[in-house]
């Protein structure tokens, strides 16, 4: 299986060549840096491995929950490689990728969605130890975030940004919190494998970001009840 994936739905973007299980990665530092670095490096990539993109099997993006700006990078370069070389789209959850990142049965995570929320879901790993998730991604304040019973290990950059709110007020039902971990285009990869075998893939057109935030724009009075500044 040959994928291509990106990942650009944080501040630390990335792009992933994944060929017969081995993975060529480049990591993008900077949200203002993704559009004019994410062509050249998969460009870079695919002339390190001696591949054009009408050898890949499927072209694969984190999806988000995550930065407007960021995902609709992703699915437009998704896309538009796709089409030029007559292949599917791998639609992958960023949360997802995150989840895969942590070997744990059980897994939460919540990344910063800014606006005084976070964007969060929990993940129970199947029989071949892929993380599915075990309820639909949500954007909320943290600290109307509850878990379901049992042990949890806590991902994500939520829980740096409200320690008080989640990683200390779950203490008691976490088993682990990494906070520094972010969404990456290997991970996005290696569930992109998952999909194409499962038949899973979209056509280009069909591919699409995730967006599970109602509401956009505050007003600045909401802003502030929820501990932003004006």
């Amino acid at each position: 299986m040959k994928i291509l994936a990106i990942e650009t739905s944080c501040e630390q973007g990335s792009v992933a060549l994944l060929v017969d299980g081995a993975i060529l990665s480049r990591r993008i530092d900077g949200a203002a840096n993704h559009s004019e670095s994410v062509l050249r490096d998969i460009t870079a990539l695919l002339s390190e491995a001696g591949m054009s993109a009408s050898q890949l099997d499927a072209v694969a993006f984190g999806a988000g929950p995550g930065a407007f700006t960021g995902l609709r990078l992703a699915c437009g370069v998704a896309q538009g490689l796709a089409i030029g070389a007559g292949l599917g789209v791998a639609v992958v959850g960023s949360l997802d990728a995150l989840a895969l990142q942590v070997p744990s049965p059980r897994v939460l995570v919540a990344t910063d969605a800014r606006m005084g929320e976070v964007y969060h879901a929990t993940y129970v790993r199947d029989e071949q130890d892929v993380p599915r998730l075990s309820g639909a991604p949500r954007c909320d304040a943290p600290e109307n975030i509850e878990l379901p019973e049992g042990r949890w290990t806590a991902v994500g950059s939520a829980f740096a940004v409200w320690p008080d709110a989640l990683r200390h007020r779950l203490a008691l039902t976490l088993d682990g919190c990494h906070d520094d971990l972010v969404a990456r285009a290997d991970e996005v990869a290696m569930l992109a494998t998952h999909m194409a075998a499962g038949g899973l893939l979209r056509p280009p057109e069909q591919a699409a970001p995730l967006y599970v935030r109602d509401k956009v724009a505050l007003t600045t009075a909401e802003r502030l009840a929820r501990g932003g500044r004006a």
